[in-house]
């Protein structure tokens, strides 16, 4: 039998890659997560750096990174801890400020987003120039696997509501696997004023408002293995603030 060949993009020598990931409290999925990427990178002969940004977690995290940084190296395990949680939105800002890549993934860190997805988003953006492209979990083969019920619900009554009420162009707002370009990404947050789980709904937004191009690839979103979902009340309240606001001011 013949071994499988996957089909993936050419690397271009000046491209780099810097891919965020947030923390917190997740010990037992970093490892796995960096792995996973390390493997996949190293295999493609890309260029690229992890970003872990740790928001001061109790059990660990920032320990664990630090092992990894000694395993794989400081030029591709990158460590920018901040003292206490400050929210999704500016840990994201945080990390951008210290990539050198031209492109930026931005993806979770507790495995919900299969490092299999990285390059059928990084194919999808050459092949269009595409300004960002983002991971569905509403359109063709995507899916959520290992949300309860009321998870569910949650996840369609947001992105309905999104929907009906801003008009992104976008299928999916509240995910947070994408691809940036990286200059993209900085005009982007420079006018973004979310800091929670809103601001990849404001990201999508401000990028139709500035007529940036978005692409599209189906994913599948698997329910953290290890640890709890950091999605409580708070969450949801912010959300339906953040919401709001949004469709009174865009």
């Amino acid at each position: 039998m013949s071994a499988r060949k996957t089909s993936r993009s050419k690397p271009n020598n000046g491209d780099k890659y810097s891919v965020l990931l947030p923390t917190y409290n997740e010990r037992e999925n970093l490892p796995l997560i960096v792995w996973l990427l390390v493997k996949y990178f190293d295999e493609s002969g890309y260029k690229y750096e992890i970003i872990v940004i740790d928001d001061g977690s109790p059990d660990g995290t920032l320990k664990v990174a630090e092992q990894l940084q000694k395993i794989y190296g400081e030029d591709k395990i990158l460590l920018r801890p901040r003292a206490s949680k400050l929210g999704l939105g500016t840990a994201y800002i945080h990390g951008m400020k210290h990539a050198s890549g031209n492109f930026i993934f931005i993806m979770d860190a507790d495995l919900s987003h299969h490092t299999h997805h990285v390059f059928p988003l990084l194919r999808k953006q050459k092949e269009g120039d595409y300004d960002l492209v983002s991971g569905t979990r509403y359109r063709g083969n995507g899916g959520v696997y290992g949300w309860d019920l009321r998870r569910k619900l949650i996840s369609r009554g947001a992105n309905f509501l999104t929907q009906v009420l801003l008009r992104p162009g976008a299928s999916d707002l509240t995910g947070s696997f994408r691809l940036y370009k990286k200059k993209v990404l900085e005009c982007l947050v420079e006018r973004c004023v979310s800091k929670g789980y809103v601001f990849q709904m404001e990201m999508i937004v401000r990028a139709r408002q500035l007529n940036y191009t978005v692409g599209e690839v189906p994913i599948t979103f698997v329910d953290r293995v290890y640890g709890e979902s950091k999605l409580g009340g708070n969450e949801i309240v912010s959300f339906v603030k953040g919401l709001l606001m949004l469709f009174v001011t865009t």
